[in-house]
Parts: C-alpha cells; sequence; structure tokens
C-alpha cells in the first residue's frame, strides 16, 4: 500500500484547484472541500445536496454529518472558500431545482455519486499536471491537518478534528514527525 503525503506547498495547491477547475467545477468542489474540511473521502462522497444547501439553493454557513469510519457526529463551519466552491458548484449542476437527496458530486455515468476510484483518478491526474507526487485521496485530509498545524493551530485541537487518539498519532499523519527528524539530518554537518 502506498503511502501518500499531505500537499505541503500552497502553490501546487493553487496549481491543482486550476487544473481542477478547468478541468470540472465538481471536481474542483471536491478538491475545495477536502483540503478545507478534514473529512474522509468516504464522507464526502456521500455527502447529498441538502447536507450544504436550503431548499433556496443558498449554500448552509455549516454542515453536520455522521462519519462513516468512527460513527461520530461533526458539525462544523464551511469556509468561505468552500462556500463559494459549493454555490459555483451547485449552479453548474442544471435547472437549480436540486432534490435535497441528489448525491453532491453526481456520477456522470449513472445516478450515484462518484466513486472513490474515480475521485482517486481526477485527484491524481491533477496532481500530476501540478507536480505533486504520493497523493491519494487521503493526501486531502493529510493536507487540511498539516497546513492547521504550520497556521498555528492547537496540536490537541486538529488531533480532535481528525478524530485521532494521540498527539503523537497526529503528528505521523500529517508528516509532521518525519519532518522533524528530516531537520535533523539536515542541520547535521560535521
Amino acid at each position: 500500500m502506498k503511502i501518500v503525503e499531505p500537499i505541503r506547498d500552497r502553490k501546487k495547491i493553487e496549481m491543482m484547484k486550476k487544473i481542477l477547475r478547468a478541468g470540472s467545477v465538481r471536481d474542483y468542489t471536491l478538491f475545495v472541500l477536502g483540503i478545507n474540511s478534514g473529512l474522509r473521502i468516504s464522507d464526502i462522497l456521500r455527502l447529498k445536496v441538502g447536507d450544504v444547501a436550503e431548499s433556496d439553493g443558498t449554500v448552509r454557513e455549516r454542515m453536520s454529518l455522521k462519519e462513516k469510519k468512527t460513527g461520530k457526529a461533526k458539525d462544523f463551519p464551511l469556509s468561505k472558500n468552500v462556500r463559494e466552491a459549493l454555490c459555483e458548484h451547485l449552479n453548474s449542476l442544471g435547472d437549480g431545482d436540486h432534490h435535497p437527496d441528489d448525491p453532491l458530486f453526481p456520477s456522470r455515468k449513472g445516478f450515484g455519486p462518484i466513486t472513490k476510484g474515480q475521485a482517486w483518478r481526477v485527484l491524481s491526474g491533477a496532481a500530476r499536471a501540478a507536480g505533486v507526487e504520493n497523493i491519494g485521496t487521503h493526501t486531502m485530509r493529510k493536507t487540511f491537518g498539516y497546513h492547521s498545524f504550520k497556521m498555528g493551530h492547537d496540536l490537541s485541537q486538529i488531533q480532535s478534528l481528525l478524530n485521532h487518539s494521540s498527539q503523537k498519532e497526529t503528528l505521523r499523519y500529517i508528516g509532521i514527525t518525519r519532518d522533524q527528524l528530516d531537520k535533523v539530518y539536515e542541520t547535521i554537518n560535521l
């Protein structure tokens, strides 16, 4: 099993966003939501239009869901970038008369949401074009954690948001432990 890493370089994140937006607003929105929420791909793909939009089509300020893996409830505000992407995505879906139970990220080949495999193909294609290596669908979640930590957010809060059992697990998950150990080697010049 290949180990995926967070996307550490913000310029590469922006490049992936541009590549994805040029190809599909749906795929761009999936990525923006993933890197700004820390949700697992299984939870993102299960989202329905009604999870993010009011009956009149306006994007909600907050999202609530029950995580598939943990069964825990999760309730959080949607950032400005996420709300803008969702608004654009919902407008791109057609006539604006969306049913709350419609998949948020519909497949073009049927009535359900895109698959995890399709999400991986979309993300890995954009990553390749942007020069990002070691990517998978979990990369979005790890990117959220990594940049939250680098922006100075408390590690215990990130641990809680990712539902990890220890701070050590969170550091390893987001690649900080590796970065810290690499610095030891990089600074030793005997």
